[in-house]
């Protein structure tokens, strides 16, 4: 029998010199002719400045550019029903295989989707309780909250032959697992009239206080007042029980007002299509907040949140039924599974029992498969999205994470980093944006990006090892050991904000003070109850201002100038310097190039092939109309003006001719956060995380509040930006604020004035208060995780 010596072979196959990805002349977002050599099977980390060009190199080049190619594998038929991808600015890009990207985007905030729907838990939950559930209610349909059951009958025309055709009657019937009442969703919501209108007004008077809702001009009230449904001089309470049928709930109508035809509808449905069905997170800050104050959400009281049908809730595997599978937790579910004893689904029950030890091995076991995905935090999400990689049979694959160690606890973040390096270990390239020294520190191979971020970034100051980062001279180099120090003397408080009997989510029973005029750290490891009892035990009112990790929405048109509302005081200035309206000032307005509308850009559609995307010849690019280019304030035009960096901004409308108070205002809280370098029309579609996250902050320091509530504000943040952080948060707090943080970051523990620790685990093991005291208190007990952690970073 021939035997094969290949394998003992010394000489180099062919195949085997393909170990590298190579990029070359990379020039996407601020990406400045880029090039580099990214070994494959190997961990590679990608670090730099918040805004240096690391999610452009990776994500919007060699990501977007694995995907495009693949994509180009499917017939044109096919691409047609696919998302069209322009191929990334690049000179050569080699050694590329299949990218499978995880990453931070927030999970549809859709209140159907839940963390079982998103997983294919769910899915299995259902085939399982549909073959061994008793007593038995249909097929897997019957136990899914998203199906409705559906009854029909009547004739149905049946064509046979030339032209035979009869008609036959028909019955259909479909069993879901849809509770009727609140279709899905587990809770119904009702509108607070109170918050629409004061009833002891009439419409004449200015009845209504919904927002933007005037009595003299606005078109909306003046189709009530002039609809003869109503009497606008009587006040709203003195209205007969037909008039305010028509007031709250009267049918679309026709009405003339003014001698014009407009449409007339009762003002329930007119704020449910106005504000109720639109993105809340997509609204305007007092548009969001009216929207919070006027609806209110209670749990639906047909089906108790489970969202099932009561014939969903009655079959039941032993006493337990698919809801209550769905309610616990998983590491609970995972064992009630692992029961299970039966022959005729073991193939289901073996790959739901893969599917929910995964959960646990990324250490999510302490969610439920019922929690609504849309409440995950941005880390938690990611590690969701996770769970189907991790027993995959694939190998050669290109991981791309973005800051997978977000939103961890340090306790939590050596099990990320043993996963990381389980998929390379398996022959993967894995590629990893990230700030956290523990994950740099595994890396076989560093991409430093900067020196600085925006127009200042865009260059590879670094690549090699991480002994060679630590001795290099760059930003990330430097900061690299940084360890914050204890605070010798801390604040003393000036009051406490009381917390009694908080059990949102896993708390249980917590009283709490939290200090007021202080910074106050609340932390504990992932799901120990942090934001639980922060954003859900903390009164909301006029007095507290809180900055979440919700997402930032805008399109390409949106940027820093608009996001923020600096450009109104801008556009104002110009108008009034110039003798001429504010609206041509906006590219989203009169003022707009009217060959591109305003975009800069000429889109050209080609089918099924990528768009492509030229500069407008007329505007070059500026988005604004040559005749408005003429009118100028302090020597530059509007277009000038929004090519300006924060820095550059905050000195030219501080003085001279161009001084605007209420621009510069705007521009000094942007620079506080460490955005001086952005510019003011760059898109918003450009901005990285932690970008994002602190224009929001920088919006939100002009509000009045005497509470600031932050989650995670080091986020997306480089370790020399977190320094600039703390400095913030100090110039808060002295300034008369109380700020209130929830945070792993242990620099910002010690640097803390007090810190309340949650856990000592996750889920059903935290939800209490197992540390309240300062830093130093922490360190010295060493009694709980957080200490632990903390004492070996402050080296105690």
């Amino acid at each position: 029998m021939a035997t094969r010596t290949d394998r003992q072979s010394p000489t180099l196959h062919a195949s085997d010199s393909h170990d590298l990805i190579r990029v070359h002349g990379a020039r996407v977002n601020n990406l400045k002719d880029v090039s580099v050599e990214i070994p494959k099977r190997r961990l590679t980390v990608f670090t730099g400045v918040s805004g240096s060009g690391k999610s452009s190199l990776v994500f919007s080049t060699i990501a977007a550019e694995s995907q495009r190619m693949i994509n180009e594998t499917y017939s044109t038929f096919v691409q047609g029903f696919m998302p069209t991808l322009a191929r990334p600015e690049v000179d050569v890009l080699e050694g590329l295989t299949t990218a499978i990207t995880v990453d931070q985007q927030r999970m549809g905030a859709d209140p159907r989707s839940t963390v079982g729907t998103a997983t294919d838990a769910n899915a299995m939950l259902r085939i399982l309780f549909s073959r061994l559930g008793e007593p038995h209610i249909g097929p897997p349909g019957a136990y899914s909250f998203n199906t409705a059951s559906v009854r029909a009958s009547g004739g149905i025309t049946v064509e046979r032959g030339a032209a035979k055709t009869r008609t036959v009657k028909a019955t259909f019937n479909r069993t879901g697992g849809m509770c009727t009442r609140c279709e899905g969703r587990g809770s119904v919501s009702d509108i607070d009239l109170t918050q629409l209108y004061d009833d002891s007004k009439s419409l004449a008077e200015g009845a209504f206080t919904i927002p933007g809702w005037k009595s003299d001009s606005q078109w909306t009230v003046q189709v009530y007042a002039q609809s003869g449904f109503v009497d606008p001089d009587k006040p709203i309470r003195a209205y007969t029980k037909k008039e305010l049928q028509a007031f709250l709930y009267g049918e679309p109508v026709k009405v003339k007002v003014n001698g014009v035809n407009l449409t007339y509808e009762g003002l329930i449905p007119k704020i449910q299509k106005s504000f109720l069905s639109k993105d809340k997170e997509a609204m305007q800050p007092h548009i969001r907040a009216f929207v919070e104050r006027a609806v209110t959400f209670t749990t639906c009281p047909e089906c108790d949140g489970t969202r099932l049908s009561e014939g969903a809730r009655s079959s039941k595997i032993g006493r337990v039924s698919i809801a209550d599978a769905c309610a616990m937790e998983i590491r609970n579910l995972a064992e009630w599974v692992r029961g299970l004893d039966e022959p005729s689904v073991a193939p289901l029950l073996t790959a739901l029992q893969q599917t929910l030890d995964s959960f646990e091995e990324i250490g999510l076991g302490y969610l439920s498969l019922d929690r609504p995905a849309g409440t995950l935090s941005g880390g938690e999400a990611q590690r969701v999205k996770m769970i189907r990689h991790l027993g995959s049979s694939l190998t050669d694959i290109t991981y791309v994470f973005d800051e997978p160690t977000i939103g961890l606890h340090p306790h939590d973040i050596q099990r990320m980093n043993n996963l990381l390096l389980r998929l390379r270990d398996k022959g993967n390239t894995v590629l990893v944006v990230e700030h956290k020294p523990e994950t740099i520190a595994i890396a076989d191979h560093i991409v430093d990006l900067g020196p600085g971020a925006g127009s200042e970034g865009g260059t590879v100051c670094f690549e090699g090892t991480v002994e060679g980062l630590r001795a290099g001279d760059t930003v990330t180099g430097r900061h690299f050991d940084d360890r914050a120090t204890l605070k010798e003397s801390v604040r003393k408080p000036t009051g406490a904000l009381e917390i009694r009997g908080a059990s949102a989510h896993n708390l249980r029973d917590v009283d709490v003070d939290i200090p007021l005029g202080v910074l106050t750290v609340v932390t504990g490891v992932a799901g120990s109850g942090k934001s639980s009892l922060v954003h859900g035990s903390v009164p909301a009112g006029e007095n507290v201002v809180s900055v979440d990790q919700s997402p930032i929405k805008g399109s390409r048109r949106s940027n820093p100038a608009t996001y923020t509302g600096l450009l109104d005081p801008i556009r104002k200035a110009f108008a009034k310097a110039n003798g001429v309206k504010p609206a041509l000032f906006s590219a989203n307005s009169e003022g707009a190039c009217p060959t591109c509308n305003g975009a800069g850009v000429i889109f050209t559609d080609l089918g099924m092939m990528a768009g492509t995307s030229t500069t407008c010849e007329d505007c070059e690019g500026k988005r604004f109309d040559s005749s408005v280019l003429e009118y100028h304030l302090g020597g530059r035009d509007i277009s000038e003006v929004l090519a300006m960096s924060v820095a550059e901004a905050e000195e030219f409308f501080g003085a001279g001719e161009a001084r605007t108070p209420a621009a510069h205002r705007i521009l000094g809280h942007l620079a506080d956060v460490g955005l001086g370098y952005l510019r003011l029309g760059q898109p918003l579609t450009t901005l990285s995380g932690g970008e994002r996250q602190r224009l929001k902050l920088a919006t939100h320091m002009t509000e009045k509040g005497g509470v600031y509530v932050l989650d995670e504000p080091t986020a997306g943040l480089h370790l020399a930006d977190v320094r600039q952080l703390l400095g913030l948060l100090d110039r808060l707090v002295d300034s008369g604020k109380s700020v209130i943080v929830v945070e792993h970051h242990q620099a910002v523990m010690a640097h803390a004035d007090w810190i309340i620790d949650l856990g000592p685990g996750a889920g059903h093991d935290g939800g209490r208060i197992v540390f309240e005291g300062t830093p130093a208190d922490l360190v010295a007990n060493r009694s709980t995780l957080t200490g632990e952690h903390l004492a070996a970073y402050v080296g105690a």
